[in-house]
């Protein structure tokens, strides 16, 4: 499988259809490698164009995932396609499948306190071959070291981190430079879409690219968050038009 890294605005996306990132996360897995995978979208891009610093740590990532869809029109743009939207969601159900076949050692951390109880008890009830190690919420001081040593004390093969960016990235980094392996995801909100705290678009939404609107109609608060895809494909004309000088 070739997976040749693709340039957007300074981030280096993944070339990789979902079954074939899949297979490759999981054979990191059950080869002990240590594994930081990011699933980004535009803000995360724009944010990591503004923040040196941030922009420096996803450069440590091992996988960066094409989360939105602006990233694969981007892509497109840019004449540099990507082949396939593989977004944070999805990509954790599929590596709960594969943990769940291999009784993989799981950790959940991150979101609120109900919302991680309910995530616990799904899945225990979803995924009852995942031997789950251990769960905390997302309401502690990325300085706390309590936190940090319970995952590490864990073992856990996989750690699955929603603290939302950039918190949850820099978070990782922290854990992996202490942790002797493990695969270790940064998930934004997806504790409360599998929990159904916030319900995820229907299906046709999201089989037509539509999955922000619809959030954006059940969230209103979400409109200045959105105002970034435009300033995203602002951005991504103008690197076109530098990259054919």
């Amino acid at each position: 499988m070739e997976n040749k890294k693709i340039n957007i605005l300074n981030v280096l996306f993944d070339n990789l259809k979902q079954k074939e990132m899949v297979a490759l996360l999981m054979k990191r897995v059950n080869n002990k490698q240590k594994t930081f995978i990011v699933t980004a979208n535009p803000e995360i891009v724009m944010y990591a164009n503004h923040h040196q610093s941030y922009r420096q740590l996803l450069k440590q990532a091992t996988v960066i995932t094409a989360d939105g869809i602006g990233i694969i029109k981007g892509s497109k743009i840019l004449g540099t396609p990507i082949v396939e939207r593989v977004t944070g969601y999805d990509l954790m159900l599929d590596l709960f499948k594969e943990a769940n076949r291999l009784n993989k050692r799981v950790y959940l951390l991150g979101a609120r306190q109900e919302v991680i109880a309910l995530a616990e008890q799904k899945l225990k009830q979803d995924y009852p071959g995942i031997v789950l190690v251990g769960v905390h919420n997302g309401y502690f001081d990325l300085a706390d070291e309590e936190v940090l040593h319970d995952v590490l004390d864990s073992k856990a093969d996989m750690v699955f981190v929603g603290l939302g960016f950039p918190r949850q990235e820099k978070w990782i980094l922290q854990y992996l430079e202490k942790a002797d392996s493990g695969l270790v995801m940064g998930i934004g909100g997806a504790f409360d879409a599998y929990t159904g705290v916030v319900k995820r678009a229907p299906a046709l939404f999201i089989k037509m690219n539509l999955e922000w609107f619809y959030r954006l109609i059940k969230q209103p608060s979400r409109f200045r968050r959105m105002l970034v895809l435009p300033k995203f494909l602002v951005a991504v004309y103008q690197e076109k038009n530098h990259r054919s000088k």
